[in-house]
């Protein structure tokens, strides 16, 4: 059975399995040992209001705070199957559904405490942006693998082109050397980068600078200045200078593509997502940009 005194001093072993270092995985344990502590005063295991108060009944598979979030934290950065995710814990596949479902609300809400997670709401994300001190931002769309749907009109909707398989997108937006501060909805595979920001309305601070890449192809926003590669025109070449200049953008703008692949540490945004929860597919997605950004935050504090 995996546990956490079994792995607690084989640290490259608790990082391939967690992806948190065994520091930043003891920080992380106060802020969801009071997530969970907040979810028993109104629930007990199988979602329903309390009855009695917690501790009464047969005794949980998961016994520690620690063996908790070790075992969400195993499930989001290998994203195993449920019935693999049980037998790594000793249970059955339905007390691991069960426990995947409860703890990755906890995980997300532990994240929230600790104000790492991104910002959703487009109308707040002016305010939000204000804060960052160089006012410079880069976005950009990142997609990921669902099963394909049943449904005939689903399946034109979440197909990608660009993926050739059934996906679904999301906008990540990042500051300058700092963390990602904005994820928007989930949509479609089918769906164009410019048509999400263009339908959540992003408003920036006026003289904001925004790196963006061809995706992004005449997104304007008022009051800000954009920054994108230019295409090749069709059966023409591109300059020398511009080519150039397209290599200085990019080398700008990959900072992005390194959030991102920091967010996809957690295999559940990577792997063909299964899940067939209302919502989890939008709410796994947050919760591996708030690992992510929890990472980032405490590593830059190591080593200021």
């Amino acid at each position: 059975m995996l546990s956490y005194p079994t792995i607690a001093n084989k640290p490259r072993v608790f990082q391939s399995l967690t992806g948190l270092k065994i520091e930043e995985f003891e920080q992380l344990l106060q802020p969801f040992g009071q997530a969970w502590d907040a979810y028993v005063e109104e629930h007990h295991i199988q979602g329903k209001p309390r009855q009695r108060r917690y501790g009464a009944g047969r005794k949980s598979q998961l016994n520690s705070l620690e063996d908790k979030l070790l075992f969400i934290l195993v499930y989001f950065r290998l994203y195993p199957t449920q019935a693999v995710q049980g037998f790594l814990f000793d249970m059955g596949q339905p007390q691991a559904h069960e426990w995947v479902h409860k703890l990755s609300g906890v995980l997300n809400q532990a994240l929230g405490y600790e104000k790492q997670l991104p910002e959703r709401e487009p109308h707040r994300l002016e305010a939000v942006l204000q804060q960052c001190p160089s006012l410079e931002f880069i976005i950009d769309g990142t997609e990921r693998r669902i099963n394909r749907p049943k449904d005939k009109e689903d399946q034109k909707q979440y197909y990608s082109g660009k993926k050739t398989a059934h996906t679904v997108k999301n906008n990540v937006m990042s500051h300058r050397r700092g963390k990602v501060v904005f994820l928007s909805d989930t949509y479609e595979g089918k769906k164009h980068d410019k048509a999400i920001c263009d339908e959540e309305d992003y408003q920036f601070p006026l003289g904001s600078k925004l790196w963006k890449d061809t995706g992004f192809q005449g997104y304007e926003p008022q009051g800000v200045i954009t920054l994108q590669p230019k295409k090749k025109p069709r059966k023409q070449e591109l300059t020398e200078a511009e080519k150039q200049r397209n290599r200085e953008i990019s080398s700008e703008r990959v900072e992005v593509e390194h959030q991102i692949g920091g967010i996809k540490r957690c295999n559940i945004v990577t792997d063909k997502f299964r899940n067939r929860m209302a919502h989890y597919v939008d709410d796994g997605m947050e919760t591996a940009c708030g690992l992510h950004n929890f990472r980032l935050t405490h590593r830059q504090l190591a080593t200021a």
